[in-house]
């Protein structure tokens, strides 16, 4: 490249090319007064901008401006085979890698039409890991909401429990966040041997630590004067937005795809779906979102205890086995449209294919992002609250950039 040639010239007016706010100070009545909340804020989760009209100390509306993280995956999705994209779809939902794995390889599967073919030691890991992402993502909601509203210690009790599971994930697929682990059609490896045992040694040690949590954050009286009441997102205008995952529960809406969709070995499986049920304040409140995630923690950990007895007893290792034996070398569906998903931590986690059974290349990758849409309820859920509230309502709500964004 010529070292003489212009890379960038500045312009005074560049810092004003930014995407304009919905208010304009000259309209201005009384005592109003913007602010901007965001794009850099502890608060906001990632790199979120929220323009806040205030009428004193009281919020008048609320309007989020996103795209700050937008990264091309639909594009990128468009010119990579099926396989390669399963690490840009690690990239989406960053904290919850697996199940974003999990929902994306069931879909190619389906369209392969191979999907019954899958061994159950595969659909049983599949799960295991699943559950443990779905807990560490869990962690960092309720971990990080307790910051937000000043609980610190709660914070660090949860990130060392967290990185147990990383651990445990880094062991399994030799990586912390981004795993590349399910591939369409199997494993890249096997559990390493002794796994299940640790994983067990681990589900021990985590029971009375989940209880130590709950009496001190969840059950706390500061934490419940400050999220009961607060945020109440009811249930009608909860299932209008199409919001899903906690935040649909907490409204009090026994809604899971694990039930519902009964996708891979989940119906074989005992656990229960919790729901928000005003225990503390209203139902839908900013309460009954962490009481929601908590509980989940809960069955989760059932979960993982069943899976642990298939995969030691009925489909534990064999010398033979082979993650791999189902990995197609050539991903060529049919041409269809077709469309899956699963229940992430944050809620329903979509994947819309067009195949045109000439490339195996998809046409279109359409992502559901269920933070996008549950940040859709933010406006409605805000109006006349406290800037206070504000935050707490953010951080129940779960949000994470990387998915909302794309």
């Amino acid at each position: 490249m010529p070292t003489d040639r212009i890379q960038y010239q500045y312009n005074d007016n560049n810092f004003a090319l930014s995407e304009p706010g919905k208010f304009n100070e000259a309209a201005l009545q009384g005592s109003e007064v913007i602010i901007n909340l965001g794009p850099q804020h502890p608060s906001t989760h990632g790199v979120l901008r929220l323009e806040v009209l205030m009428d004193g100390e009281i919020i008048k509306e609320v309007v989020p401006h996103i795209g700050y993280l937008h990264r091309c995956f639909e594009k990128h999705a468009e010119s990579l085979p099926y396989n390669q994209v399963i690490p840009f779809v690690d990239r989406l939902d960053y904290v919850a890698a697996m199940n974003n794995e999990h929902a994306y390889a069931m879909g190619v599967e389906r369209m392969l039409g191979i999907s019954h073919l899958i061994p159950k030691r595969v659909e049983y890991t599949r799960v295991l890991v699943a559950e443990l992402n779905r807990i560490a993502s869990h962690f960092i909601a309720i971990g990080t909401y307790g910051m937000d509203i000043g609980a610190f210690t709660p914070f660090f009790w949860i990130m060392r429990d967290r990185e147990h599971i990383l651990r445990l994930l880094e062991w399994a697929s030799g990586a912390r966040l981004l795993y590349n682990y399910m591939w369409i059609g199997g494993l890249f490896y096997d559990l390493p041997v002794g796994f299940e045992e640790r994983c067990a040694q681990f589900i021990t040690y985590i029971k009375p630590k989940l209880v130590e949590i709950e009496k001190l954050l969840i059950e706390n009286k500061i934490f419940v004067e400050r999220t009961a009441n607060v945020g109440v997102l009811p249930l009608d205008l909860a299932i209008n937005c199409g919001v899903t995952g906690p935040v649909l529960r907490g409204s009090g809406l026994r809604f899971d795809l694990r039930k519902v969709d009964a996708y891979s070995v989940y119906p074989e499986l005992d656990f229960d779906i919790p729901i928000g049920e005003g225990k503390m304040g209203t139902v839908g409140d900013c309460w009954d979102r962490t009481y929601v995630r908590m509980q989940e923690i809960h069955e989760s950990v059932k979960i993982i205890e069943q899976c642990l007895t298939q995969l030691t007893g009925n489909h534990q290792r064999t010398r033979d086995f082979d993650p791999q034996a189902l990995v197609p070398k050539k991903i060529r569906p049919q041409a269809q449209d077709f469309y899956i998903r699963a229940e992430i931590p944050k809620g329903e986690l979509g994947f819309f294919f067009r195949a045109d059974g000439k490339s195996d290349v998809p046409f279109r990758c359409k992502c559901r992002s269920c933070s996008f849409v549950n940040l859709s309820v933010l406006p409605e859920i805000s109006k006349g609250v406290l800037l206070a509230d504000l935050i707490a309502t953010l951080g129940s709500i779960d949000i994470v950039l990387g998915e909302v964004d794309r």
